[in-house]
């Protein structure tokens, strides 16, 4: 005849207990509520979401920053340009047969 005792722990897991007449085995069943997985499982989703989020927003500032050099250079290069174009066109002006 089995004999079977089922416990509950404070950490809200149980143990099930099963004794057998025969060969005197004993078979220990023990099983969790699955809270601690759960709320293990969320806190490494919202740590995955906050590192996403601040790889994105580094990657966008990286983006704004190029743009906004691209854009200087740019004004830079034309205004050398309307520079050079000045220079020349006083050249002109001072020496014509040329």
């Amino acid at each position: 005849m089995a004999t079977e005792r089922v416990t509950e722990h404070p950490d809200g897991t149980t143990e099930r207990v099963i004794d057998r007449d025969s060969g005197g085995t004993t078979y220990v069943e023990r099983g969790g509520s699955g809270v601690g997985g759960v709320i293990i499982g969320i806190a490494v989703l919202a740590l995955v979401a906050i590192v996403a989020f601040f790889l994105l927003s580094a990657n966008r500032q990286e983006a704004i920053r190029t743009d906004a050099v691209t854009s200087a250079a740019s004004s830079v290069a034309d205004s050398a340009a309307g520079a050079a174009n000045a220079v020349g066109d006083a050249a002109n002006a001072v020496n014509p047969a040329n």
